[in-house]
């Protein structure tokens, strides 16, 4: 077998000729169940944060009770969702919980603003207030109050790590990672459920076996992820990362988490991707996404201008005036 390749994938922020600012990236890339490419350190462990989502969907969609509530692809694509707060989103969440009989208070995760531009703008011009279907965990929750209800099991308490929702995550999280849940760091998530900490490698493991999953048609990862392929807008909103890059290059399944955490699979090919930027900068983690994403030709050659103004992104001062950029330092 081949070394993994390396590469640099540390994103500068300049000013002027000057480099201003460093962000360092761990990240791994997996193909079947191997380790392909990495940068700086595969094995960090840190918390998957929202990257996890579509993985903590699979117990509830497993059961087909999905099916009976009426629930398609928008339904799926929130739950997997770290969505903008922007009407289209509210009103998914809101019905999810009005199909269980159930209301925006059942929800375990705080109001919090919308995270796109556009939800706020729409949101401060109608007078409303925030709620927690605006939190963009929103539909994570639904689904996971479905998952409880559907299976008879109590619904108050379900963000807690001993209830059986969260138990039945935690066994999906070992399977498709292949960590073990003795290696597996537990702790909360900004929305209040259980978040989990394993290994760069381990999350590219996981998409890369998603990707594979969906290759083959396999009910479950195939359902998921078509949904949010498909459904771009409700996975992310208007200008969020997920929702252009899987709209430029549909091939790709794309999750952005907090803390600058991502990971993507590229479906044709079996092959996950996990980084992590060390100083947990957002501004950082979308060049560098797409700097290996380009390396591995996953994305239109040349790149399609949303995504080229994200690859370089410009500095401007409060005049709007380029002064500089940020950008992925030379590969290698």
């Amino acid at each position: 077998m081949s070394p993994a390749a390396s590469y640099d994938i540390d994103v500068v922020v300049t000013r002027g000729s000057a480099v201003e600012s460093v962000h360092h990236v761990s990240a791994a890339i997996v193909a079947d169940d191997a380790l392909i490419g990495y940068a700086r350190n595969p094995e960090l462990v840190t918390y998957w944060r929202s990257c996890a989502k579509p993985f903590q969907l699979i117990p509830f969609m497993t059961t087909g009770h999905v099916d009976e509530l009426g629930w398609g692809a928008d339904e799926i694509a929130l739950a997997c969702a770290s969505h903008g707060g922007e009407p289209e989103h509210v009103a998914i969440a809101e019905r999810m919980l009005s199909d269980l009989g159930l209301e925006e208070g059942d929800l375990a995760c705080g109001a919090a603003e919308p995270l796109s531009q556009r939800g706020q703008r729409l949101l401060r011009e109608s007078g409303g207030r925030t709620t927690r279907l605006h939190n963009n965990c929103s539909g994570k929750h639904a689904a996971m109050l479905a998952c409880a209800q559907t299976a008879g099991w109590p619904t108050a308490g379900y963000d807690h790590l001993d209830h059986p929702v969260q138990q039945a995550i935690v066994r999906t999280i070992e399977t498709w990672s292949g960590t073990s849940r003795s290696q597996i760091m537990i702790a909360r998530d900004g929305c209040g459920v259980p978040v989990f900490g394993i290994s760069l490698e381990a999350m590219a493991r996981a998409f890369a076996r998603f990707a594979a999953a969906m290759a083959r048609g396999d009910e479950v990862p195939a359902r998921i992820g078509s949904s949010m392929i498909c459904n771009p807008f409700l996975v992310g909103g208007t200008d969020r990362f997920d929702t252009v890059v899987m709209t430029e290059a549909p091939g790709i399944l794309c999750k952005i988490g907090a803390e600058g955490v991502h990971s993507a699979a590229i479906i044709s090919d079996g092959i996950g991707i996990a980084l992590k930027v060390e100083d947990g900068a957002s501004r950082a983690q979308y060049p560098a996404l797409l700097a290996l994403l380009q390396h591995l030709g996953a994305l239109p050659d040349p790149l399609p201008q949303r995504l080229a103004e994200i690859a370089r992104k410009p500095v401007r001062d409060t005049r709007h005036e380029v002064v500089g950029e940020i950008v992925v330092r030379a590969m290698i």
